[in-house]
């Protein structure tokens, strides 16, 4: 079996595929980014995927088939932020339809059409997990701010597909899981700009975060496919 990390250039993404390789879970990891390159150990391939572009998800779906069943996927990239260009709303005032396409196709149908290709390459019968990095702030039932309308929205939307695709999934595999994974605030270059009210303890490191989501994978069971968790294992409200 083989596992598969989608962003594998990025801090959690990269910090994923090492600690990964440190636990020795699987025979072969996959580091799939839009670059395709890094330096990695023995038993890291790397390779190329672009998720706005479906023949690039497509391809690198066929890349990997080749190595055999997928026992776990991560799609760890995301986007919140970018300098001027981007930034979240502070008020209906400031949305976007240059934004809110852009959010969106990152954040969301890009991970769709993940699922779309690699869905197909995990094992029926046997435990096997799809997983996508969501957000606290995606929750409805949370949401006690407002604000940052295309982001929070994206990831709405995105944990709605895991939904979706953890109720088609089981019908196929009773052995299947499918969630949302909330990371906790990072240390990354997503999270850079908005870290000035988050107090050290609750900034994690990508090492940090990196294992507190794979404890919490390794504790899954299929009665939790089509859950959004955060790092300490705790549902997030829809």
């Amino acid at each position: 079996m083989s596992a598969v990390i989608i962003g594998a250039t990025g801090g959690i993404g990269r910090a994923l595929v090492e600690e990964l390789h440190a636990r020795g879970w699987f025979q072969s990891i996959h580091a799939l980014s839009r670059s395709g390159g890094g330096e990695w150990p023995d038993g890291v391939t790397p390779g190329k995927i672009d998720i706005l572009d479906e023949e690039s998800i497509e391809a690198a779906a066929a890349r990997v088939k080749k190595d055999g069943p997928v026992e776990l996927c991560i799609i760890a990239a995301g986007i919140l932020s970018d300098g001027d260009a981007l930034q979240p709303e502070k008020s209906w005032r400031h949305q976007s339809m240059e934004a809110y396409e852009r959010v969106f196709r990152l954040n969301t149908f890009g991970p769709g059409l993940v699922a779309k290709h690699f869905l197909p390459l995990m094992p029926r019968g046997e435990r096997a997990v799809f997983a996508a990095l969501s957000a606290r702030v995606g929750s409805i039932g949370d949401n006690g701010f407002g604000g940052w309308h295309a982001y929070r929205a994206s990831k709405a939307a995105l944990n709605m597909l895991i939904r979706n695709f953890a109720i088609e999934w089981t019908r196929k595999s009773e052995e299947s899981i499918c969630v949302g994974l909330h990371p906790g605030t990072v240390d990354t270059g997503l999270s850079k700009p908005f870290q000035g009210n988050v107090p050290d303890k609750q900034l994690f490191t990508p090492q940090q975060s990196a294992g507190y989501l794979l404890d919490v994978i390794g504790k899954l069971t299929p009665a939790d496919t089509g859950k959004v968790f955060d790092w300490q294992a705790e549902v997030i409200e829809p």
